[in-house]
């Protein structure tokens, strides 16, 4: 899969994600829907900084990047307070709508703005061997949980 593909992918089950916590009932379900949530989050970003946004980096681009990179910083501190509290707590909610505004402020920028630049940028075979690079991290830090990181990442954005 081209690494736009993937993006745009993992974007639909973040959305489906924030819709099932939403239709939950149970603050034990909502937490753990949360858990995939904030694993899913983390990951994406994790591999848009370690991969896609260094590879797409060009002077048409670099502005678009550099504010994305701000916006994850944003996401993450919501994720690392959410993380630190219950479901139950009486500000769960409310960060949690938060979190999903940023996210799909994002996603719209990434989607409307900066996506179809890299396809100007990048040909297919390239996006497809960024896409598969991108995978394989995913997959790795899929394995355990990426969600566990994202607390020591709210100091300041990633570098370019």
């Amino acid at each position: 899969m081209d690494a736009i593909n993937l993006l745009k992918s993992q974007h639909r089950k973040v959305e489906r994600l924030f819709s099932k916590i939403e239709a939950a009932k149970g603050a034990h379900d909502k937490e753990k829907l949360f858990g995939e949530l904030a694993d899913s989050l983390a990951g994406h970003a994790t591999i848009e900084e370690h991969q896609f946004y260094p590879a797409v980096r060009a002077k048409r681009t670099e502005d678009i990047l550099l504010e994305s990179l701000e916006e994850h910083l944003g996401i993450k501190r919501v994720l690392a307070d959410l993380l630190k509290i219950d479901a139950k707590d009486e500000t769960f909610e409310a960060k949690l709508t938060v979190l999903k505004e940023q996210v799909e402020h994002h996603v719209g920028e990434e989607e409307k703005d900066l996506f179809p630049k890299v396809r100007k940028l990048l040909d297919k075979d390239e996006l497809e061997a960024l896409g598969e690079k991108m995978q394989a991290e995913f997959d790795e830090l899929e394995a355990g949980h990426p969600r566990e990181a994202v607390p020591s990442e709210t100091k300041q954005a990633a570098s370019l």
